[in-house]
């Protein structure tokens, strides 16, 4: 029975076949394309880090100063004590005026900077004095404040004050500093075409067991 139905429907059972294999060919075709698309993608996306050029600049030349005011936020994390909140820094010459801010928008501590002296003021108004600015946030604060060197990260360039070393990308934009015991990572820059000179967003200060992160929301130059 079997032969004899074969026999008398051989054209049909061809069509059959062939029409099965032109719907199947019909269906796999698109997913065989996506596959295909989809491994030329994740070729092509392979990630490729930054060459990065280190420079060793020495100690010299005169400090350019630059008068800005910035908002943002940061944070410090490292020994007994830390920090969370926002930030308002104004400066102008030699002098720094400084205040650290809860996130509901209170004060927590006003930091004024000059050539001769440092003030630190606290939310209960006690006034703590010094003539170094780190010394003085690490015996308050509980961590330190690199504000020297700070006015020069903040703008992307390292300070003349000391020896440093400087990471560039390809495309000759500063990436990372190393000056006076701090490694300075930037991670985010201002969009070029927002401002004529990129500045940096956000930058992360390292030494020892101390991080430091700032992310700058405002920056305008006096």
């Amino acid at each position: 029975m079997i032969k004899k139905f074969v026999g008398i429907y051989p054209s049909y059972k061809v069509q059959l076949l062939v029409s099965d294999k032109g719907r199947l060919y019909f269906l796999l075709y698109p997913l065989v394309l996506c596959i295909c698309s989809l491994l030329v993608g994740c070729a092509s996306f392979v990630f490729k880090p930054p060459v990065v050029e280190t420079s060793i600049i020495e100690k010299g030349g005169v400090p350019s100063s630059v008068n800005f005011e910035l908002m943002g936020r940061v944070s410090a994390k490292g020994g007994d004590k830390g920090f969370a909140g926002g930030v308002r820094w104004s400066h102008t010459g030699t002098d720094d005026n400084i205040h650290l801010l809860s996130p509901f928008g209170q004060i927590v501590a006003q930091i004024k900077s000059n050539k001769d002296i440092v003030l630190l003021t606290t939310s209960e108004q006690k006034i703590y004095r010094a003539v170094n600015v780190e010394n003085l946030t690490k015996q308050v604060l509980g961590w330190r404040l690199p504000l020297l060197g700070l006015q020069y990260w903040v703008r992307g360039v390292n300070s003349p004050r000391t020896k440093s070393e400087v990471d560039r990308d390809t495309d000759g934009r500063i990436i990372g500093i190393r000056q006076d015991g701090w490694a300075i990572t930037y991670t985010g820059y201002f969009p070029s075409q927002l401002i004529q000179t990129e500045r940096p967003r956000v930058l992360v200060l390292n030494r020892s067991n101390l991080k430091i992160k700032l992310v700058i929301d405002n920056w305008e130059t006096k």
